[in-house]
């Protein structure tokens, strides 16, 4: 709760809330339903699932007020249609190719790594020279320190989690400040 209403204080245009039981981030749908129900308005509420079929993905949308479903797994269009909450796609991306995998869908593009989400590995930002990256979301080892080398891009917002935290799954407020600082002052999206 205090790290989801520092955040948003802050600035963040978004929060996620993973429901991946094997991350050290996994909160349970009622828990993260008591969080969203005192959510200020015009914040999305972001549902980070890993091996979720679409109606699992929609039930726990709906318990726990998710207005997205991010899709952190290889899927197809199929997968999207049969979401009824809007889907966020994840790239993992392991090649410069990858990064127009989904487009034109607004998509949260990754480093790839093994596990999943949260690794705060980089992605190489020479892979979106001559890219329309004004639908995509970067994630991956951003910092408030490095963030400033990704502005010029265009990217229609920023994802981070490992980058701002004191501890795996408890974030560091004055981070998240610095974070959203650096990439309000662009006037992109958190």
């Amino acid at each position: 709760m205090e790290d989801a209403l520092s955040a948003v204080e802050a600035g963040a245009d978004a929060l996620g809330f993973v429901f991946y039981e094997k991350s050290p981030r996994f909160i349970e749908p009622k828990k993260a339903r008591a969080i969203v129900d005192l959510l200020p308005p015009f914040v999305e509420r972001v549902g980070l699932f890993v091996d979720k079929t679409p109606i699992e993905a929609d039930i726990i949308c709906a318990e726990s007020g998710m207005s997205l479903a991010q899709i952190h797994f290889d899927v197809d269009e199929s997968y999207f249609h049969a979401l009824r909450t809007k889907p966020l796609p994840v790239v993992r991306a392991k090649a410069p190719e990858d990064v127009l995998n989904f487009a034109p869908r607004y998509r949260l593009v990754d480093a790839y790594c093994e596990a999943y989400g949260g690794s705060g590995k980089r992605l190489n930002l020479e892979w979106f020279d001559g890219v329309e990256c004004s639908n995509i979301i970067l994630a991956g080892g951003l910092t408030p320190e490095n963030v400033a080398d990704a502005l010029s891009y265009g990217f229609y917002g920023f994802d981070v989690s490992s980058g701002v935290e004191r501890q795996k799954g408890k974030k560091d407020p004055a981070k998240v400040r610095a974070f959203i600082e650096a990439v309000k002052g662009s006037g992109c999206a958190l």
